[in-house]
């Protein structure tokens, strides 16, 4: 089984290896670009200076985040191209692996020899599982590191786009694409109506768990702070901050999706500046009123990342077992 495997996969390793040089040659000058910026501006010192308060007096990094942002403004759009990949892994791999046998006639002859249904359907999977499953964690890897310095700037690793290409979830996202490409195989039977399956049915629920159910994993927590001084949250945490908004001394929200801030009271304004009075007058705001947010902490990520994995792996292994008794009916 080994010997076959490899005879009827050996061109998709060998693009598969094409592929990964590829992304290397890519990753690889532009990681270390931008790890070497984001020390030498002095950007990575100034957020390990802020520490882990909830609230600073001054943030100077801003400048220094706005600069590097400018200068690697093409890599987050580089960074979308890396969400797909797991997806391609599925089409490719997953979706061809019953569906071809069927629809070239090749299964009648592999099914009727010494191997029984079951026997094949078992190392067929696991070998193709433990190969994209060492696929997936050189990607993850690699793809963790070069995303990193991106990472540190605003919503931090909890960023969709970030998330979803750091740590173990890409793992768990290949094996369920893998997964899901096999079972359509085996109901559909053809190679591409099985892949048009097995895209759809990716990001239907790739996209429905991400804006649905990854924020309540765990229970928010909410800060507020005054809208007059110069407390501001703090940026190193990396916090997910899902809603915000401005609310009076009595909790009724004024505004929503904003946070404002004016001097503190009974700060003389610089030249041309209102006052503290003066500032929260303009806005409608009396002295009380407060900046609101609803957010998950930074340092849930790692929680996240196992809570999100465990159901994709989960979901891969619910359609495996769902393909390993489809292919039995396989006439």
């Amino acid at each position: 089984m080994i010997w076959l495997t490899w005879r009827q996969h050996r061109k998709q390793a060998l693009f598969t290896v094409i592929a990964l040089a590829l992304l290397a040659a890519l990753v690889v000058p532009t990681g270390l670009r931008m790890h070497h910026s984001i020390k030498s501006s002095g950007l990575a010192a100034c957020l390990s200076e802020l520490g882990s308060a909830e609230l600073v007096s001054h943030n100077d990094c801003h400048k220094l985040s706005t600069q590097f942002s400018n200068q690697f403004a093409a890599m987050p759009f580089i960074s979308v191209l890396f969400v797909a990949l797991p997806l391609l892994v599925g089409l490719f791999f997953g979706a061809p692996l019953v569906a071809r046998e069927v629809e070239h006639g090749t299964h009648r002859l592999v099914w009727t020899q010494g191997v029984s249904r079951r026997h094949w359907a078992v190392a067929k999977f696991g070998l193709i599982g433990g190969a994209t499953t060492l696929l997936a964690v050189v990607y993850a890897l690699g793809v963790s590191w070069w995303s990193e310095p991106l990472a540190t700037i605003g919503n931090g690793r909890f960023t969709y786009i970030f998330f979803d290409v750091q740590g173990i979830a890409p793992i768990g996202y290949t094996l369920f694409a893998v997964a899901l490409g096999i079972f359509a195989g085996t109901v559909w039977r053809k190679v591409m109506p099985a892949m048009a399956v097995t895209l759809g049915g990716f990001l239907v629920v790739r996209i429905g768990i991400e804006l649905l159910a990854r924020m309540h994993y765990m229970a928010p927590r909410n800060l507020t702070y005054a809208v007059s001084g110069n407390l501001q949250p703090n940026p190193s945490l990396s916090n997910w901050v899902s809603s915000m908004g401005v609310r009076d001394a009595g909790g009724r929200a004024v505004m929503s999706n904003s946070q404002v801030g004016c001097p503190s009271a009974g700060t003389k304004a610089p030249p041309g500046l209102p006052d503290a009075d003066s500032c929260l007058s303009q806005m409608g705001l009396g002295r009380g009123a407060y900046n609101w947010q609803r957010f998950q902490p930074g340092d849930r990520f790692w929680a996240f990342q196992g809570i999100e994995t465990g159901i994709f792996i989960a979901l891969a292994a619910l359609l495996l077992w769902l393909a390993v008794r489809r292919i039995g009916r396989v006439a």
